[in-house]
């Protein structure tokens, strides 16, 4: 642990000849598979020319490619053989994506990113009594790849291939079994969980905050306490990722009543390992740049461009919003990952996610993203002593006599003391943090106040049930430029 620690170091030191000589040993690689030799990678000596020959994509621009592999073929977009694909729902789109998994990225990124997690933590608690017992993990599931006449490849969550591929010493020290922790069946999966894990001494768990909230609660039920820590006395620290910590944070403060209890944050998804928590007074993210992820960035100006313009992390700013391109030992090329980050350090490189590129409301240019809703809503749980579980938001569109707005759902655990409090300091705080939101809001000419309509708990579970979105990888939208998803929810609240 403590040579990776070094080999941090020296890329936090070092991250622009890091990133150069990752991303010529990625053209290298793969300037003889069919992606490569199309735009003529064997000719690519540095960033500009790389720029030039290759266009940015999306997923739908790759997908013929994406598509032609889990059909079996192989030297598509990487030369090692891919086997295994990760499946994502997305929040934006109801049509599941398939990102190819190499075992580079498995070995290079996935897993190095879970032992830097590990290393990290050691590094900053070195007292940690982490290692006495069982990390508990929620995980999704998989499945053969029926695309694949062969049947020779799967798919599955992110989280399901990791732990489908993970060594043996890995297995050894987290619970519970495989064969429970990739059951598909949700409902099914979190009872038998909780039986089988409130047996064991955890000591630390990782997973999406949603899920295990799900799942602390089914255990303090099946065993009758009040407090997790009657159940797992010894548990230490909590690893998340997925959604945003911040309205989620007093819940496992009730939930897990320690000051000893640590909370780590993770950006990681389907398509990578990207940044870790690696202070500890600092919910910043480190940007891991030894990972076989070559950076690009998009200025938030460019995002919606057809052909935006593209800076390398030597150009980024401190504060600006960027949109994220990768550049993958699984042959995602200068991929555009969807989400949207802003760098809170340049020295070493450190930034926050913002929010998502698809991902927002913007329908009279308030240009309110998921950042800014997420500041608003933990503020206004602050000011009313409430605790979130969910949230949504789309806009109410201008109709014949009414003006336009926001229509909030929230569902809470813990109710606010005041319902017109609560909706006020969302407003206040909104207009506060976001100076095109505020403009619109001037004496209601453009925007109205929010509608939020406070829901009883279960809600967006059940929701989620009737969409059969149930899992880890499947997480509500916190925002939309669209009524699809708020329509649906009011619409099965008043059946």
């Amino acid at each position: 642990m403590k040579k990776r620690i070094h080999q941090m170091e020296l890329f936090m030191k070092y991250p622009h000849d890091v990133q150069e000589e990752l991303f010529k040993r990625l053209v290298s690689e793969a300037k003889n598979t069919e992606f490569g030799k199309k735009y003529g990678f064997a000719e690519i000596s540095n960033y500009e020319q790389y720029k030039e020959k290759v266009p940015t994509h999306s997923y739908e621009q790759l997908y013929p490619y994406i598509e032609r592999l889990m059909r079996g073929e192989q030297n598509i977009l990487w030369p090692s053989e891919v086997t295994w694909f990760a499946k994502s729902s997305g929040t934006t789109n109801a049509r599941s994506k398939f990102i190819p998994v190499s075992q580079e990225a498995l070995d290079d990124c996935h897993f190095k990113g879970g032992k830097d997690l590990i290393s990290i933590y050691v590094n900053n608690y070195p007292e940690t009594k982490m290692f006495t017992g069982k990390g508990l993990t929620i995980g999704g599931s998989h499945q053969i790849n029926e695309y694949d006449p062969n049947e020779n490849s799967y798919y599955g969550d992110v989280s399901a291939v990791i732990m489908q591929n993970l060594p043996l010493w890995a297995q050894l020290i987290r619970t519970p079994k495989l064969d429970v922790a990739l059951m598909d069946k949700w409902e099914e999966k979190i009872e038998k969980m909780a039986l089988v894990t409130s047996e064991e001494n955890v000591t630390n768990f990782a997973g999406v905050p949603t899920w295990t909230i799900l799942l602390i609660q089914k255990v303090m039920e099946l065993t009758g306490k009040d407090n997790i820590l009657d159940v797992w006395p010894n548990l230490e620290v909590f690893f998340h990722g997925a959604v945003a910590f911040g309205p989620y944070r007093e819940l496992f403060k009730k939930l897990i009543p320690s000051e000893k209890m640590s909370y780590v944050e993770t950006y990681n998804a389907s398509e990578g390992f990207f940044g870790i928590q690696d202070q500890k007074d600092s919910t910043e993210l480190l940007l891991m740049l030894d990972y076989g992820i070559f950076y690009e960035f998009i200025p938030s100006e460019e995002i919606h461009e057809e052909h935006p313009k593209t800076i390398g992390l030597h150009e980024v700013e401190l504060g600006k919003n960027y949109a994220m391109l990768i550049s993958t030992n699984a042959g995602l090329w200068r991929y555009n990952i969807g989400d949207t980050i802003k760098f809170t350090s340049i020295d070493p490189y450190r930034i926050k996610i913002s929010g998502r590129t698809k991902h927002f409301i913007n329908a009279f240019g308030e240009e309110v993203i998921i950042e800014n809703a997420e500041s608003a809503i933990t503020k206004a749980c602050e000011a009313t002593e409430a605790i979130i579980d969910n949230f949504t938001a789309a806009p109410v569109y201008f109709d014949e006599g009414n003006r336009g707005g926001h229509e909030w759902i929230v569902e809470f655990k813990q109710p606010p003391n005041d319902q017109r409090r609560f909706d006020e300091v969302l407003d206040i705080t909104l207009r506060e943090i976001n100076s095109d939101y505020d403009a619109k809001r001037y004496k209601d000419m453009a925007l109205q106040p929010p509608i939020v309509h406070h829901v009883s708990q279960g809600t967006f579970y059940n929701w989620m049930k009737k969409r059969d979105k149930l899992g880890g990888q499947n997480k509500v939208p916190r925002l939309s430029n669209n009524r699809e998803h708020i329509d649906d929810i009011l619409n099965m609240l008043r059946a």
